[in-house]
C-alpha cells in the first residue's frame, strides 16, 4: 500500500547561519558573541549541515543538521519583546518557515526545494533563550521552539513560496 504524497504550499521568510556556538558550551561563563548572517539562499549537504553553520560536519547522524522555526511564533515573539529590542536571529534556527505545523513533521520525512529531510525531534529551547531574547523567552518558546532535521539529500535552499511534500497523509498545517 502506497500513500499519496500531501503538498502544502509553505513560505521560507528568512535563513540564518553562525559560525560558532554562542550557548553550547558555555554553561557558568558568559554567552558567545559569534555573527549571525542573514542569507537568501543556503547550502544543504546531506549527513553533514548547512555550509557556514555551527553544526556542518558536528557530529555523523547529528539529529540537528539543520533547525526550523515557525513563522507565526515569530511574530508572537516580535510583539512581545519589541520593548527590548528583539531580533528575530536571536532564535539561532536556520529556517523561518511558515504553513505547516513543525511539531508534525517529527519522525517523518518531508522535501522542500527538492531537498530531503528527516524530522528528528522538538528543537527545545534553553534557559539562555531569556538572554539572548528576554525574560521569559524560554517558557514562551516551550512546546514550539521549532523543529530539528537531518538533511538526507543536498542542494540549496532559497527564500520565498516553496511547497512541502510528505508521504504522509495526516498534517496540520498551521
Amino acid at each position: 500500500m502506497t500513500t499519496a504524497k500531501t503538498k502544502i504550499p509553505v513560505r521560507i521568510h528568512a535563513m540564518y547561519t553562525s559560525p560558532g556556538h554562542d550557548f553550547k558550551g558555555h554553561h557558568g561563563k558568559p554567552r558567545g558573541r559569534h555573527p549571525v548572517y542573514t542569507r537568501d539562499e543556503i547550502e544543504c549537504v546531506a549527513g553533514r549541515g548547512v555550509i557556514g553553520d555551527r553544526y556542518f560536519d558536528y557530529r555523523d547522524n547529528f539529529k540537528g543538521q539543520i533547525t526550523f522555526f515557525d513563522w507565526a511564533v515569530l511574530c508572537q515573539m516580535r510583539e512581545k519583546y519589541r520593548s527590548v529590542g528583539f531580533n528575530s536571529s536571536s532564535i539561532r534556527r536556520n529556517i523561518v518557515i511558515e504553513g505547516v505545523d513543525l511539531n508534525s513533521l517529527i519522525e517523518c520525512e518531508f522535501e522542500i526545494q527538492g531537498i530531503r529531510f528527516y524530522g528528528t525531534q522538538h528543537c527545545a529551547p534553553c534557559y539562555w533563550m531569556d538572554d539572548a531574547v528576554g525574560s521569559g523567552a524560554e517558557e514562551f518558546m516551550t512546546g514550539r521552539g521549532g523543529l530539528r532535521a537531518r538533511i538526507l539529500s543536498s542542494g540549496n535552499l532559497r527564500k520565498g513560496n516553496a511547497c512541502l511534500i510528505l508521504q504522509r497523509e495526516s498534517i496540520l498545517v498551521s
